[in-house]
């Protein structure tokens, strides 16, 4: 493989900035509650399966007992990871890195076989939500017990950019290196900065997306007191994940990681690359209103929304689909449907809409680019996943309920939304690849 990051593709049509480079995915991995791979995952979002079961005794007496986890026994840790790599990796940052190897695989790129100039046009841009509190609490009840008795990888395992510098490592990785963490929105942000690294001309190749940990008591505990989890629902957990659906009371943690291969689109023809779809804009903007709660014009959705709509330079009347946010709680859901109605306007109607979270739950940090990873899937095989446990749709828009196709004649073109705590909004614009 040669490095082009000195060739300028064609623009895409007149009004395009002049020399932007376009940037496609030719690559994915994920661990997920609902299979160790993304194919399986997949295939069981299409099926309309759930994920999420009930919690253990550990988490009696909490009210919410419902949650989706991923089955860490058939992970192969160990034939994975060095029992270094574990010692010294939060589970997050495990789950990352094999999301990370097998995006590479898919991507039929290997770095070790890329010569030095490649590799440091080559960058991570992987974030975390939240780190593990459990590890915290464990830690401080050995500190109880003696100074040293605190193992000397608490820090490293702790802070949440090392899932990047893992990766990086791992595979001598040496553009940029880039860490975010804007609560749920982490995974979306990630695949949005990864998309301007390459434009900007700072890489060739990123890796991208997010992993995420954290179904321990104290977090349950802790957003059962935010009253952020659904408890309605403790004794049939498959149902309690219900974006849009009018019983829906709170959403259902999950945990995982995804990651992308992004690349710059000379580069990925070059080398014979699968591609897979296109990145085409990216738009983030804050609320400006509440720690946890949006605000009830959904101003900001909207703006993230338009922006990146703007950014991809293309017209609304142009998409035909938004895989939201929709966590599965009374009042966000409800906000963004809005949000969405007032960006497309006349449009609205021939606009699907879906949720994936009622298959495998709100995977905070990691569910931007969890889902980004759907929507790209949809966009090459034109599919589109459903919203499942809708029983009374309490929305405005057109929510896609059983898997059906998208669109035959014509591009496919997808918003990926995703909203954080503290405001924080982005969505990404993707699309089935056209080669003009």
């Amino acid at each position: 493989m040669r490095p082009l990051c000195n060739l300028i593709p064609k623009v895409r049509n007149a009004s395009t900035q002049a020399s932007r480079r376009r940037v496609v995915i030719t690559g994915s991995g994920a661990i997920t509650p609902l299979a160790n791979n993304v194919h399986e995952s997949w295939n069981r979002i299409l099926a309309g399966e759930s994920a999420i079961s009930r919690l253990g005794p550990e988490f009696k007496g909490l009210p919410c007992q419902v949650a989706a986890q991923i089955c860490r026994d058939s992970l192969q840790l160990d034939e994975k990871l060095t029992k270094t790599d574990i010692k010294l990796m939060s589970p997050a940052t495990q789950l990352a890195v094999l999301a990370a190897d097998e995006a590479l695989a898919a991507g039929q790129l290997n770095p070790s076989q890329l010569s030095a100039d490649q590799r440091e046009r080559f960058g991570v841009c992987v974030g975390m939500g939240m780190f593990d509190l459990s590890e915290v609490y464990g830690t401080w009840q050995q500190l109880q017990r003696g100074y040293n008795r605190v193992s000397p990888y608490f820090v490293p395992r702790l802070l949440p950019n090392m899932a990047c510098g893992h990766i990086s490592m791992r595979h001598g990785l040496q553009g940029p290196n880039h860490c975010v963490s804007t609560a749920c929105a982490t995974g979306a942000h990630a695949i949005g900065d990864a998309l301007r690294f390459i434009r900007n001309g700072d890489a060739d190749v990123m890796l991208a997306g997010s992993g995420e940990a954290c179904i321990d008591p104290l977090s349950i505990a802790g957003f059962c007191r935010l009253r952020a989890l659904s408890t309605a629902f403790n004794d049939n957990p498959a149902v309690a994940s219900r974006p849009f659906d009018k019983s829906r009371d709170g959403f259902v943690m999950g945990e995982g990681a995804a990651v992308l291969l992004l690349e710059e689109l000379e580069h990925a023809r070059s080398r014979g690359a699968p591609i897979l779809a296109e990145l085409l804009g990216y738009g983030l903007s804050g609320d400006a209103h509440h720690i946890t709660s949006p605000s009830e014009d959904g101003a900001g959705a909207t703006l993230a929304m338009k922006r990146a709509i703007k950014d991809a330079n293309i017209s609304p009347e142009e998409i035909t689909y938004v895989n939201a946010h929709a966590t599965s709680t009374p009042t966000g859901d409800r906000i963004e449907s809005h949000a969405i109605g007032r960006v497309f306007g006349k449009h609205t109607p021939n606009v699907r809409v879906s949720s994936t979270k009622g298959a495998h739950g709100h995977l905070l940090g990691s569910s931007g680019n969890l889902e980004a990873l759907f929507v790209m899937h949809a966009c090459a095989e034109n599919k589109l996943p459903p919203s499942i446990n809708i029983e009374q749709l309490d929305v405005d828009v057109s929510v896609v309920t059983k898997t059906c196709d998208w669109l035959q004649n014509g591009r496919r073109i997808a918003l990926k939304n995703s909203f954080g705590f503290g405001g924080t909004n982005a969505s990404l614009c993707i699309a089935s690849y056209n080669e003009n």
